[in-house]
C-alpha cells in the first residue's frame, strides 16, 4: 500500500474535488460529476484504455444502489478498480500506487473561466484625470476618491467669495 503521507494527500485531494462547485458540500462525500472531473483533471481518464463511460461505471459499481453520492472509503474502491485499466502492464498493487499517485496532491482546475478584461472604453471612462465639471472634485490629483468630501458642498465661512483670489490677505493689508 502507499505511504501515509501519500494517502494523506490522496485523502486531501477526495475533499477538495469533493466540494467543488457545490457551496452546501462538506467534503466527506462525493458526487458523479466531481468523480468524473477528478479522474479528467488527474490524467487517469487518458481516451482510450479508460474513458468517460468507464469513470462512470466504476462510479455506479462503487457506489450503495440507492446513492448518489460516493464516500472516501468508495473512493478508494473506485481508485482500485480503475487502477489495472489505466495501467495494463504492471500488477494490480503497482497499478493502484501509480493511480494514486496520479491522484495525490492534485487540485481541481478551472478551465474555460472567463477573465475579466480591461478594455480601451473601460480604460477611458474610468481614468479620473479626464473627468470634468462636478465629477472632477471628487477625486484628487492621484485619482483616489475624495469620500463624503467629494460628494458634498462644504460651506465656506471664511468670509470671501468663492474663488476670490486675494482671500485671506485682508489681515496682512490692515497690519501696515
Amino acid at each position: 500500500m502507499a505511504g501515509s503521507a501519500e494517502m494523506a494527500s490522496l485523502e486531501e485531494s477526495f475533499r477538495k474535488f469533493a466540494i467543488y462547485g457545490d457551496t452546501k458540500a462538506t467534503g466527506q462525500e462525493m458526487n458523479g460529476k466531481n468523480w468524473a472531473k477528478l479522474c479528467k483533471d488527474c490524467k487517469v481518464t487518458d481516451g482510450k484504455s479508460v474513458t468517460s463511460t468507464d469513470v462512470d461505471i466504476v462510479f455506479s459499481k462503487v457506489k450503495g444502489k440507492t446513492a448518489r453520492v460516493i464516500n472516501y472509503e468508495e473512493f478508494k474502491k473506485a481508485l482500485e478498480e480503475l487502477a489495472p485499466k489505466r495501467f495494463k502492464d504492471k500488477s494490480k498493487e503497482e497499478a493502484y500506487e501509480a493511480i494514486c499517485q496520479l491522484v495525490a496532491g492534485k487540485e481541481p482546475v478551472n478551465v474555460g473561466v472567463t477573465k475579466a478584461k480591461t478594455v480601451g472604453a473601460v480604460e477611458r471612462l474610468t481614468d479620473t484625470s479626464k473627468y470634468t465639471g462636478s465629477h472632477k472634485e471628487r477625486f484628487d490629483e492621484s485619482g483616489k476618491g475624495k469620500g463624503k468630501s467629494g460628494r458634498e458642498n462644504i460651506v465656506d465661512t471664511s468670509g470671501y467669495v468663492s474663488a476670490y483670489k486675494n482671500a485671506g490677505t485682508y489681515d496682512a493689508k490692515v497690519k501696515k
